[in-house]
């Protein structure tokens, strides 16, 4: 059997080596190592109540069951753990927050993933704790657990290389790269797949991402909190807090000192324990307009297949979004419009 080429290992392309991994389907997965990608960067976050507008994430009763299968089953099978199932508690940050989530709190779609207790916040570690809320069916990823054990367990089909388009080249039966044949390349490398020639029409808006990695006494408290930030503690002692949106910035893309100064303000603001901000990072999410992820074969080169534009999601929708694009690859299952790349072909 031919084997299949993955240019990207995060998650998109992580993901999808483990499903063809599943199917007992040859893979070479080529990546640059590089230290901070947004793979690594990433929260890692599955939360089912998100962003300003406190409605459910999208899809996430097909994307969550999946997610928790895959993570549950690989950390068994690599005998690491990188899946928190974890309390996330949202507090209201403003006066807009606070009209809005009683509406939402009665519509049919938010209820069953609201936990009916009160969060009980200590006052003592957070500012102003009382007004917020309790979400079931959350959890934390640890990324650079998880894509590092994963690296190890591909062993000689993981190859460290830097690879330009022109590298690859594809014809009718095949796609050839380094001397070696392949079946298809899928390209799964996140933002610099905008300057692919063949996908200069995919309308990216890429943003880039800053966290922090800091050191407060939370005295035991071990949930998710957000409020106008996230931060997840971890069990060193430390915590992770973001994030940011940069719609422009350079290329190469380059830490981000004010977004990092503002992310510093709203968590020493959001906290009433003493901070010490020990590091922060910065990386370029993949996002494409209007869209929550666009996969399959590119419309002219059927051998040339795209996954990619998780954007903050990544945790949530790879494993679901990789196993779709297998079942079409290998068994001609039709792509979901809403993700399939032909179909948005412009």
């Amino acid at each position: 059997m031919c084997p299949i080429l993955i240019i990207g290992q995060g998650l998109a392309g992580t993901a999808l080596a483990w499903r063809l991994h599943e199917r007992g389907v040859p893979f070479v997965i080529v990546d640059r190592d590089e230290v901070v990608t947004c793979s690594k960067v990433a929260a890692g976050l599955i939360t089912p109540v998100t962003g300003m507008r406190l409605k459910v994430s999208w899809r996430f009763e097909v994307f969550y069951p999946e997610a928790l299968r895959f993570y549950r089953r690989l950390g068994k099978q690599l005998g690491t753990r990188f899946f928190f199932p974890r309390g996330y508690v949202r507090l209201l940050k403003n006066e807009q927050d606070r009209q809005k989530w009683p509406k939402r709190l009665r519509e049919s779609e938010v209820g069953p993933f609201v936990h009916p207790q009160a969060p009980q916040l200590d006052p003592a570690v957070v500012t102003s704790p009382h007004e917020g809320f309790q979400q079931r069916h959350a959890a934390w990823l640890d990324t650079v657990t998880y894509l590092e054990v994963s690296r190890r367990f591909f062993g000689e089909a993981f190859q460290i290389a830097h690879i330009e388009p022109g590298e690859v080249q594809d014809d009718a039966e095949g796609v050839t790269w380094n001397g070696q044949r392949f079946s298809h390349v899928v390209w799964a490398q996140g933002w610099q797949a905008a300057k692919h020639p063949l996908l200069a029409w995919v309308p990216f808006q890429n943003a880039l991402g800053t966290i922090l990695i800091a050191k407060a006494d939370l005295q035991g408290e071990r949930r998710i909190l957000n409020r106008g930030c996230w931060l997840i503690p971890r069990a060193d002692g430390t915590l992770r807090a973001g994030s940011t949106y940069e719609w422009t910035f350079p290329d190469p893309p380059a830490p981000s000192a004010a977004m990092a100064a503002d992310l510093e303000t709203k968590l020493r603001a959001f906290l009433a324990v003493p901070v010490e901000v020990l590091d922060s990072q910065s990386a370029v999410r993949p996002i494409i307009k209007s869209r929550q992820a666009l996969l399959g074969a590119h419309p002219s080169h059927p051998r040339v297949v795209f996954f990619n534009g998780l954007g903050s999601k990544g945790s949530l929708r790879a494993p679901w979004l990789a196993k779709h694009l297998v079942e079409h690859l290998l068994g001609g299952t039709p792509l979901d419009p809403e993700f399939d790349l032909q179909a948005n072909d412009p």
